[in-house]
């Protein structure tokens, strides 16, 4: 029996998600329809963070267990010449039995990207939420180490009935030209959470939302005190650790 983890990068536009759905296309779903091609056994992936609808990612991570023995440096070249060319399999390797991408990894990191201009590009539609106007930087960086340490997440969340305490390690908004980025560092997310932050912060530097506001809405522990949300297609899966 071998355990194989594979490093994998998706445009997730045309997906319903990564988790498996009847009738819908799935990232998870085309996995593991080309690993029963190439593997002539079914495979239940597991995946580190189950990504909304529409949402991409850089560098998430799977694994699987098999008892056949092709070679493990052969597996992303079989499948990526299987999958479509949204899905790539960027690096496989073979860790120990106990190795789960969900519950051993250590942190998981988004970014978030934001493109301001008058008008929306055709190109970047499916990749970044387009703002016609800037919002203001400087509060919004006074406002990120609100986020920063343990804390009830149960107002940044779209999830029903799980623990809601997670850990931020790090968020930041970087500006280049006219994309604005937030990267969020935790140890894990609820279902929304990176979503539900951005757009709370853009809020606030749109002055729609004060300081004591932000304060407000983490300390009540209630979902439905933010607005709206940002919407998925502005939002990568970046990094996994373990």
């Amino acid at each position: 029996m071998k355990n194989i983890k594979l490093t994998i990068a998706y445009d997730g536009s045309s997906f319903f998600g990564f988790q498996i759905q009847p009738d819908v296309l799935t990232i998870q779903g085309a996995i593991e329809s080309a690993l029963l091609k190439i593997l002539k056994e079914k495979i239940d992936i597991v995946g580190a963070g189950r990504t909304d609808a529409g949402v991409h990612a850089i560098n998430q991570v799977v694994n699987f267990k098999t008892n056949l023995s092709i070679p493990t440096e052969k597996i992303p070249i079989a499948i990526n010449s299987i999958l479509e060319p949204s899905i790539i399999v960027k690096e496989a390797q073979e860790v120990p039995l106990d190795f789960n991408s969900r519950f051993s990894a250590k942190s998981r990191s988004y970014i978030y990207i934001i493109y301001i201009m008058d008008t929306s590009s055709p190109f970047l539609r499916n990749y970044v939420w387009h703002l016609k106007e800037r919002p203001n930087v400087e509060e919004i960086k006074d406002a990120l180490s609100i986020f920063v340490g343990v804390h009830d997440f149960t107002s940044f969340s779209k999830s029903n009935g799980e623990m809601t305490v997670r850990e931020v390690y790090q968020i930041s908004i970087l500006e280049r030209g006219s994309f604005l980025v937030f990267y969020i560092k935790a140890n894990a997310f609820l279902r929304g959470m990176v979503r539900l932050i951005v757009k709370a912060l853009i809020d606030l530097g749109n002055r729609e939302l004060t300081l004591e506001d932000l304060k407000y809405i983490l300390d009540s522990k209630k979902r439905g005190l933010v607005k709206g949300i940002a919407p998925p297609h502005g939002l990568y899966l970046y990094k996994v650790e373990y």
